[in-house]
This record gives structure tokens, sequence and C-alpha cells, in this order.
């Protein structure tokens, strides 16, 4: 009876026991968060530090929270009132099944499985706060990103769906769909439209860009009044391959999905730099030289996970000062 209702307890969404409330204060904050795999543990480690800090809920202080893959789950959770500690025991309970599937078929239903229980039937109207969530049309080659306000639309206001009328689980999924280690997600829109889906994170691992071009363009926040922060994954060294994946050069592909996305987050961080030096940002994604701290997206290790958890919190820790004057 005790273990039904711990799970109840973790899918639901209870009252807060965090209730600090903030004046307003003309400030647009926006988070961010990169993808990565089961490396979402240390954005977790962060967000548990930066939600203590505030006495709140993210969501009650954040205007945006925008996220890739990994980064998607939890904006997404975020959005709906989640507190960092449910987003971690569900991280906990469903992860490492997901990653240490075998196949990308089992993959695919494993992920599909863990977006429907966690998300249900949730749809983008049933967000506290902005939200975006970035996925990447695969016949296109361009980003699709799931909104829930009319008020961040950059243009067709008058024919704006929530979310395209897709469901959270179903756009979750679209942007955790790592192709080829996950199966293509095919969505179908409120206007009928079948379109297929990989990771957002070929398009825009780190997302920062596109929700500033919310934040400025669609919402007309003036730069000055604008705060960012970008929680990453961290960066650690490449872990050594098995036999079976050395024989199968799946270790091969691993490397390439991963030296794809590190790359990709890089560049949007400096083209934010150049185009957006005068918002003030703050980014969070530590390197770990370490070898005991090698791991990839694909880490399954429920241990190895925690530590990154710990390390989050400790990447807290060194900008905890800027972060409260961002913050409070």
């Amino acid at each position: 009876m005790e273990n039904k209702e711990n799970e109840r307890m973790t899918h639901s969404n209870p009252p807060s026991s965090l209730i600090k409330e903030y004046a307003g204060d003309g400030i647009c904050r926006v988070l961010a968060l990169d993808g990565g795999g089961a490396k979402g543990f240390y954005t977790l480690g962060v967000l548990k530090e930066i939600e203590a800090m505030l006495g709140c809920p993210l969501y009650k202080r954040f205007d945006l929270v925008y996220g890739t893959s990994t980064g998607a789950i939890i904006a997404a959770l975020i959005a709906l009132g989640y507190e960092t500690d449910q987003i971690h025991a569900l991280y906990t309970a469903h992860v490492p099944r997901v990653m240490s599937s075998r196949s990308a078929t089992a993959r695919t239903v494993a992920l599909r499985d863990l977006a429907a229980e966690v998300f249900q039937d949730k749809t983008f109207e049933d967000v506290k706060t902005g939200v975006g969530i970035v996925a990447t049309r695969w016949m296109t080659e361009r980003p699709m990103i799931f909104k829930g306000s009319v008020t961040q639309a950059h243009g067709r206001k008058g024919t704006f769906s929530s979310g395209f009328g897709v469901n959270i689980a179903e756009a979750v999924q679209a942007s955790c769909s790592a192709y080829p280690f996950f199966e293509r997600t095919v969505v179908v829109t409120s206007a009928g439209d079948k379109i297929e889906l990989i990771d957002g994170g070929y398009c825009a691992n780190n997302p920062t860009l596109f929700a500033i071009a919310d934040a400025t363009v669609a919402l007309k926040i003036e730069r000055k009044d604008i705060r960012v922060v970008n929680v990453g994954v961290g960066i650690y060294p490449e872990p050594k391959p098995g036999l079976l994946m050395r024989i199968a050069k799946k270790w091969l592909a691993v490397q390439l999905l991963q030296k794809t996305l590190e790359i990709n987050t890089q560049s949007m961080d400096q083209l934010r730099d150049v185009l957006f030096k005068d918002i003030p940002t703050i980014r969070i994604s530590d390197s770990f030289e370490r070898p005991e701290m090698a791991t990839d997206l694909l880490e399954h290790d429920l241990d190895k996970l925690n530590i990154l958890r710990q390390r989050g919190s400790e990447s807290f820790a060194t900008r905890e000062a800027q972060l409260r004057d961002f913050l409070t």
C-alpha cells in the first residue's frame, strides 16, 4: 500500500510546499534547458538548488521555460507545476529503463510509455507559464517548436493552436527522438497535418536563442529587462566501449551523435553571445575531466546518474551569488 501511495504522489502534482511569492518587477526571466539524454540528471541538480534558493516552484519565477530533448521533459514538467524533487523521482524511475533498452524500437516504446504515463492527456493549454519544446522536422530539416500561448507566436496568430494541437506527451517524445537511437516520431496537428519529427538537438540542442527570440520579438520585451539562465548537462570524458559495442560499431555512432549535439550546443551559445551580448545570461554546464566521470547520453547506471546530479548541485554553488541577483 505504501509503495502504491508513493507512486501516486510521484505522478501527481500535489500542493506545493514551496510557497514564497514574488512581486512583479517588470523583468522577463527565461530558463533554457539543453538536451543530453540521461545527463539531464546534472540539470536537475542545478535546478534543485535554484528552486530551494527561490523558495517557490520554478514556473512561478520564470516567464519562459524552453527545453530540448531531456531538457524538454524537464521544461514541460516545470511548466505544468512540478517541483524538482518530483521530476527527479520520475527520472530515477524511468530513465535507466529507457536508456538500457537494446534497440531503437525498444527505446522508442519505453520513451512512449514514459511520456504517456508521466504526461497522460495534458495539453499545452494546461501549462502555468510560457513554454517552448523544440523538435526537428525530418522532411524539411527545420525546427518545430511547440508553444502554449499565442503571445509567443511570430506570425499566423489567427490560426495559432496551442502546441499545434499536439498533446504534451507526443511533443516531448518528438523532442527526445534522437535518431537513429530512437525511431522518428509522427504527430498529427489540429490542422490534420502529419509531420515526422526527430530530436530537437539536431537544430538547437541549446534552445536559448529560440527563447530569446520569443522574449524580444513575440513578447516585445526590451533587452535590458530580460534575464536568461541556461542550464546544460555538463561535459564529460567518453566512456570506453564494451566488446559488443566495438564489434557492432555502435559506440562510433554514439560518439558521432554526442559530438554533433555538443558542437550544436557550443555554436548556439557562441551565436547568442554575439547577437545578444547585452542580455544578461548565466550559462551553467561545467566540464569534468576525471576518468571516473566518463559517461554519455545513453547512461543507465543509476549510481553514475546520481553523481551527475551532485555535480550539478556543485555547479550551482559557483554561480549562486549571480543567480540570486538575477532571480530574487
